[in-house]
């Protein structure tokens, strides 16, 4: 006993004579010392770790918006230098202004036939050239082709032109860029006579482009002439001949102020002191056309007008500051006509020049007030206006590269001003809303981002692409969210456990297949198997459904002992050889459907009814994406259905409920917060897969729901056009924005359903 009492644990005599042996208070003491730190430490942890994945997605949420917000700026133009405009004496008119591409040398072109190539850093001239001016003849007109072409036409008071193009010889002598301009004349040294009755040509306009070269006058007596002007050369001699042809226009009424060609020498427009624009049609010069006349201006007249660059857009403006935009649009009948699209901010005074971007769609403007002012079409965006000067505009210049600019003002005072511009084609509305395209028949939602061509207008609408997701995503889920809820039900609920422990892992493993593998399966073998097989794939849905309702009737209609023969939750066992042999019939009889109902093919009586069949479609993104998004439903869903208590479905089966009573009275409602959760998860992964729909749809970006269509998604995309572009442009930002779309879009319906998830849990917490 003695022995007993001084021991240092305590001993108890347990019933049936055993000892045990229990922790003295010490050792409690520490024990609960030590569950309390783990508590504490877990606690702890687990909250850490909750913030640092917010913060985590935070950061990321950062990261984007970061390379998306520059996107939304304004322009801005810094004045760097200023001096007078090299080449252009007191009592001469600067007619023509031009950048080169590395923004070293600048060239002016006065009103009496001088080039002038300088320095754009200190005004100091580098070369001097002249056109050849007809003896007695003086300058009477000037026009300028596109930017792009680098052509200038003079017209002189003999009727007689003379055309020169700017070209740039880049040499490396001690590994230094050295340009070296000229001037070269592509339809020979000596003017030529475009007015044969030899009257002053008042009003000139030129195009040079790989397709030849046109020239067009208005003449002092108001006759309109168009010349078209082949060039070649001998090889041998190198000897230039031009054949020439000169057709002269229907008059028009009005005083003719400015001429622009297009490039495809298609379209002329004439503008006059009335506000009118006068369009012809000179794709055939035997046949000249007078399409119409469009009035721009009801208050004043047309006191510039410029071509953008792919010489398809017309941007005037008018003597009351009022400046639009203008597209030739073809209607069914193959006819073209101009029509007005876009409005921009007004200026307070006329408009007195608009120099086009040489490879986008912005342009520059100056007024009569001392404003300039930056804009771009796609985006219909108004990105600068400032006044930079206290006299009038005369001449603005912008870089090829979009960020240096010359300006001169009346009294021919030039500023080379530097230039923010990066992202003009991007607004919201051009992302979200219809815009109006160049070639386009009305406004559309279009995703184009780049080409092979320089005069290409990006068209980067997200619509298709949001449409797109929502829709692969619609169809995944209607194939799947049927099938993964009632086989989670049944599988936990109706299936013997035996069973079960065969069907969950197997479903689980199917999460394992690797997209990629799902995507090449459905492209090249699932997609060509529908198209081949359209009868078999909605007799399936027709029949499959009334055969396994069939197959239940007969088996209810059979007797007692042979029905308690199969143990209960064995039963879609029985249903394997019904599912397996309407299937086979499905396929077997698809062949006769078509010959019988649909002239021997299906695909074609669709087409005949106006519904557009692409091979890789959105049934078969459906089935595919659906049979990877299954498992995680299915999983998610039973695990919620099997844990439902066991009290509940006992005491509903006592009060006398049958077993689908219970399932649809007490289980589902239980269970809900859980299944709501499942079908969530599932339209994640739905909206966020790539590789199954990258290989699975013929990435179309169209905006419509037909099912037998593709689709392009946003997580697809980025993936097919993310490696491609260049860092930092505006292709590239705009992924990045289509990357916080689809996060924004995915957090808040995960935000949604967690709380349409919390308030099914409290609603059936007290079950």
């Amino acid at each position: 006993m003695n022995d007993i009492s001084q021991s240092p644990e305590r001993r108890q005599i347990a019933p049936g004579g055993s000892r045990s042996l229990l922790p003295s208070p010490d050792q409690r003491e520490r024990l609960r010392k030590r569950r309390a730190f783990k508590d504490h430490f877990s606690r702890y942890g687990i909250g850490i770790a909750g913030i640092g994945v917010v913060a985590a997605l935070a950061m990321i949420f950062v990261y984007l918006f970061s390379e998306v917000a520059p996107m939304f700026r304004s322009a801005s133009v810094s004045p760097q230098a200023s001096y007078n405009a090299p080449g252009v004496d007191a009592d001469d008119e600067l007619v023509h202004l031009a950048l080169e591409r590395y923004n070293i040398l600048g060239s002016s072109f006065s009103r009496s036939g001088r080039a002038t190539f300088f320095e754009i850093a200190d005004g100091d001239v580098r070369a001097s050239f002249e056109l050849p001016t007809p003896d007695g003849a003086e300058v009477s007109a000037v026009g300028v082709g596109a930017p792009r072409s680098q052509s200038i036409a003079y017209g002189f008071d003999n009727g007689q032109v003379a055309l020169g193009v700017v070209e740039y010889e880049m040499t490396f002598p001690d590994n230094q860029r050295h340009i070296e301009p000229k001037l070269t004349q592509p339809l020979g040294d000596e003017p030529i006579t475009l007015d044969e009755q030899g009257r002053a040509l008042s009003v000139i306009g030129v195009q040079v482009s790989d397709r030849g070269s046109y020239i067009a006058g208005a003449t002092d007596d108001g006759r309109l002439l168009v010349a078209s002007f082949d060039t070649r050369q001998n090889l041998m001699t190198g000897e230039v001949t031009v054949e020439q042809t000169v057709v002269e226009l229907p008059g028009i009424e009005g005083e003719p102020q400015q001429i622009l060609i297009d490039g495809r020498f298609r379209h002329l427009y004439v503008s006059d002191e009335r506000g009118y624009i006068h369009h012809f049609d000179i794709s055939n010069l035997n046949n000249v056309e007078y399409v119409e006349a469009v009035q721009v201006t009801d208050s004043g007249y047309v006191s510039s007008m410029a071509y953008l660059n792919g010489t398809v857009s017309v941007i005037a403006g008018t003597s009351e500051g009022e400046l639009s935009q203008w597209i030739p649009v073809r209607d069914s009948h193959n006819a073209y006509s101009l029509v007005r699209i876009r409005d921009f901010a007004s200026y307070n005074g006329a408009i007195r020049h608009i120099q086009p971007e040489y490879i986008r769609r912005g342009f520059l403007v100056g007024d009569d007030r001392g404003n300039v002012g930056i804009h771009y079409t796609t985006s219909g965006r108004d990105l600068f206006q400032s006044s930079l000067s206290d006299q009038a505009i005369r001449m603005t210049a912008i870089s090829p590269s979009n960020n240096l600019a010359l300006i001169t003002d009346q009294g021919n005072q030039l500023q080379v001003a530097e230039v923010s511009n990066p992202h003009p084609e991007i607004s919201f509305s051009a992302l979200w809303n219809k815009v109006w395209y160049e070639g386009r028949s009305e406004p559309r939602h279009v995703w184009q981002a780049s080409s092979g061509s320089n005069e290409f207008e990006p068209k980067m609408s997200l619509m298709p692409l949001t449409v797109g997701t929502l829709k692969a995503a619609f169809y995944a889920m209607l194939f799947a969210t049927p099938l993964a809820l009632m086989g989670a039900v049944y599988t936990a609920y109706f299936m013997t456990p035996r069973l079960r422990g065969k069907v969950k892992p197997t479903i689980e493993i199917m999460e394992a297949l690797p997209t990629v593998i799902l995507g090449f399966l459905a492209g090249l073998w699932l997609a060509p198997f529908i198209e081949g097989s359209l009868p078999a794939v909605f007799s399936i849905l027709i029949f499959m459904p009334l055969a396994m309702l069939a197959t239940a009737y007969a088996w209810s209609r059979l007797p007692e002992n042979l029905r308690n023969a199969i143990p209960d939750g064995w039963e879609a066992v029985l249903l394997l050889p019904t599912i397996l042999l309407v299937g086979w019939l499905s396929v077997a009889m698809s062949p006769y459907l078509e010959i019988w109902l649909f002239d021997g093919s299906m695909r074609q009586w669709l087409t005949n009814i106006g519904i557009n069949y692409d091979q890789r479609n959105a049934l078969v993104v459906g089935i595919a994406m659906g049979f990877a998004v299954i498992p995680t439903i299915f999983s998610i869903a039973e695990d919620a259905v099997f844990n439902v208590p066991r009290h509940l479905t006992q005491g509903s089966l006592a009060l006398g409920a049958t077993r689908w009573q219970t399932v649809m009275g007490v289980v589902l409602p239980t269970a809900s917060p859980g299944m709501f959760s499942a079908v969530m998860m599932g339209f994640g992964r739905a909206v966020g897969e790539t590789m199954i729909v990258l290989m699975a749809t013929g990435n179309s970006p169209i905006m419509n729901f037909n099912i037998f269509e593709g689709m392009r998604t946003l997580s697809a995309n980025i993936a097919v056009e993310l490696p491609e572009t260049a860092v930092g442009s505006s292709h590239f930002r705009v992924l990045f924005l289509a990357a916080l779309v689809l996060l924004g879009f995915t957090f808040v319906i995960n935000t949604a359903a967690e709380i349409v998830r919390q308030r099914l849990r409290k609603r059936y917490s007290s079950l």
